[in-house]
């Protein structure tokens, strides 16, 4: 479905709760960005308090740095979103992977083949971003934007390739191992359906997850298994695998 922006309060924390703040200058700055999310676009002082712990003299020093550095920018209101810095910062490391110009053209068959979204996602600590997505035309559909972060916690069939994949548990263990890839109905958004795979270079390294997104009335689980079938196609003709090698083992997740 189409994103939405929100500019939703944070409740009010009380302070026996509030996390602990990081001690480092470096460990406070990131914990200050990391406040950010496609739910909390924009986040006041307090706001920003609540969620890191910190107290507003020492914030309003480091949001002053990360202002001057254009990592984040204050509005007249006074509240603070995320900056174009960080947005030079996402798209220097998508590129770094040099992914692009072999997957692209992968999502972009498989999209037309399917008539439904698909994108691909890597993890990042305990969420999964998307690097690349071709958008479906149709007029009722999922949409995603490289960069979008989502907890892996809740859920979609990308979300558990990449926990299992980087070491981690799922549910979808057993359907992981017998068929390879994971196939889920509603389980993060209601009206949606999706099927991930595994992605794979081709020196046996795992890369992330490659997943369709439809509608679930519109895409039953046949045209799911279809559109499976067919990405692995597409994968393999530009170099990729879907399968681990030999005696390939998940190696933790440590960031």
């Amino acid at each position: 479905m189409a994103r939405r922006t929100s500019t939703s309060s944070a409740p009010s924390t009380p302070a026996a709760s509030r996390p602990t703040p990081p001690v480092g200058v470096l460990e406070r700055g990131i914990s200050v960005l990391e406040c950010f999310s496609e739910e909390r676009l924009r986040l006041s002082l307090r706001e920003l308090a609540e969620y890191t712990g910190l107290d507003k003299a020492t914030l309003l020093r480091l949001l002053g740095v990360l202002v001057k550095a254009r990592m984040l920018q204050r509005s007249e209101s006074g509240q603070y979103s995320p900056g174009p810095a960080l947005l030079h910062m996402g798209m220097l490391y998508r590129d770094s992977f040099d992914l692009g110009t072999r997957l692209q053209p992968v999502l972009h068959a498989v999209m037309q083949r399917t008539g439904e979204t698909t994108a691909f996602y890597v993890r990042s600590g305990e969420d999964r971003v998307c690097l690349y997505r071709e958008i479906t035309h149709k007029e009722v559909r999922h949409h995603v934007e490289p960069g979008t972060r989502r907890h892996l916690a809740s859920g979609g069939a990308s979300a558990h390739i990449l926990l299992h994949y980087t070491g981690s548990s799922t549910p979808h263990l057993k359907q992981i191992e017998e068929k390879g890839f994971v196939l889920t109905r509603a389980e993060r958004v209601p009206e949606m359906a999706s099927i991930a795979l595994p992605v794979f270079e081709g020196d046996g390294s795992f890369l992330g997850a490659l997943v369709v997104i439809g509608l679930a009335s519109r895409h039953p689980e046949e045209a799911q298994l279809a559109g499976v079938a067919y990405a692995r196609e597409q994968l393999a003709l530009h170099g990729f695998l879907t399968q681990p090698p030999a005696g390939w083992t998940a190696q933790a997740h440590d960031g």
